[in-house]
């Protein structure tokens, strides 16, 4: 079975087409020198502004002040007229109109202005590359990707891009279907990001996974899926994760254990999911929490129509037998409490936990554990986390979730998603 992008709700594309737009401006704001500091700058250079366009461009650059845009653009306008202008006369006139036409959104043309302030050759080193970042901000804004990549890649290879115009450029080839140069320019700005001491964008993990998706490569989104839950621990990640494991997955123990996972990230949003973890629950002898866990998926409204006869039958089959354990519990937790060997003192405190009593749980399997003999050492760390975590003892729960790791013959699967688990805890 493969699974798709929108198993879990993600449109990167979508989200994206208006960011580049709003990035283009940002990128302007943030780089761009005003027009009254460039006519400074000029005059200390050798090369000025000709007399033949003094008037224009003395009138234009009070227009900019002013914030009068299309006045400037009309006598930028009047001065490109004029005959015997030199490169540098063209450089200012259409970096000025370049300014303009931003203040005025007219992004289009504010690109073709700068791309010929660009092609006379009189920038500056030190401008041409801040220029040439502009261009390939104000090209993706306005999603002419081709020539956003070229630039991009200008930028990126100066070693000015940040890890925000890196990931420009991996959404660029995403949206032109390149998913391999998509997934590079995605991790060269994860770890610029990372270099910067930044979280790395969501978006850029959305992309990877979409990739993987489209070629229905499991292995890869359940990697991306993991590294997307480490950013952000969102439920939806969870899901894609948990059923590509499940999917593989023909124990019925290591099934519950994924089960529970999913339950306790609130990630289970299918009936049927709580119908079977209901059922396999009930036959490890845990039918309170199996009565828990179905009472949610009836009260949440998820049981499909067609399943409801059957779900409340056992429902009302899991709830006698639940009575019956609560009955007992003083009895088994005598018995538990003389035995020499831990696995009865464990087993009580996944009762426990079942019928909600976290703190008796976690003294009842913290007591087995101390005893030894433990038939099943991975469920019994696993209950006395998730109570820890009920109990909002998070740190505790984190080294509880640990001791995963010293389990003889945990299978590396298990050990993975729960280790997952336990980085998450608290957040």
């Amino acid at each position: 079975m493969t699974h798709s992008i929108s198993d879990i709700g993600c449109r990167p594309a979508k989200s994206w087409a208006g960011y580049l737009s709003v990035a283009a401006m940002l990128a302007l704001v943030c780089l761009w020198l005003s027009p009254q500091a460039v006519w400074s700058a000029e005059k200390k250079e050798s090369q000025q502004i000709s007399r033949v366009i003094a008037k224009e461009m003395t009138a234009a650059q009070k227009a900019l002040q002013a914030s009068q845009w299309a006045e400037a653009i009309k006598n930028l306008e009047a001065a490109e007229t004029k005959s015997g202008i030199n490169a540098f006369d063209k450089k200012t006139i259409y970096d000025f109109k370049g300014f303009a036409y931003v203040k005025l959104n007219n992004l289009k043309a504010a690109e073709q202005a700068y791309e010929v302030a660009l092609t006379t050759g009189a920038y500056s080193p030190e401008d041409a590359a801040k220029t040439t970042r502009m261009l390939f901000r104000l090209s993706a804004g306005n999603q002419q990707y081709a020539k956003a990549a070229e630039y991009g890649k200008q930028v990126a290879e100066s070693g000015a891009a940040t890890a925000d115009d890196l990931g420009i450029l991996s959404q660029i080839y995403y949206l032109q279907k390149d998913c391999k140069s998509s997934g590079q320019w995605a991790d060269k700005a994860i770890a610029a990001a990372r270099k910067a001491g930044d979280a790395p964008k969501e978006n850029l993990y959305q992309f990877k996974l979409q990739c993987a998706s489209d070629a229905g490569d499991t292995g890869a989104m359940a990697a991306v899926s993991m590294d997307l839950i480490r950013l952000t621990n969102k439920t939806n990640y969870w899901n894609t994760l948990l059923r590509i494991e499940r999917q593989d997955e023909r124990d019925d123990r290591n099934t519950l254990m994924i089960y529970r996972i999913m339950y306790n990230t609130n990630s289970m949003n299918a009936d049927t999911d709580y119908i079977e973890m209901a059922q396999l629950l009930a036959d490890a002898a845990l039918p309170g929490e199996a009565q828990t866990v179905l009472e949610k998926a009836m009260s949440s409204g998820v049981i499909k129509d067609e399943h409801k006869e059957r779900t409340t039958r056992l429902l009302n089959s899991l709830k006698a037998r639940a009575d019956a354990d609560r009955k007992g519990l003083a009895s088994f937790d005598a018995e538990a409490t003389k035995n020499p060997g831990g696995e009865l003192a464990v087993k009580l405190g996944e009762v426990y936990y079942g019928f909600g009593d976290y703190q008796k749980s976690v003294d009842s399997i913290s007591a087995g554990l101390q005893k030894g003999q433990i038939k099943h050492l991975d469920e019994a760390y696993v209950y006395l986390g998730l109570a820890e975590v009920q109990l909002k003892s998070f740190a505790e729960a984190k080294r509880t979730f640990a001791n995963l790791k010293i389990v003889p013959n945990i299978s590396p699967r298990i050990l993975k998603l729960w280790s997952l688990y336990g980085e998450t805890v608290g957040r």
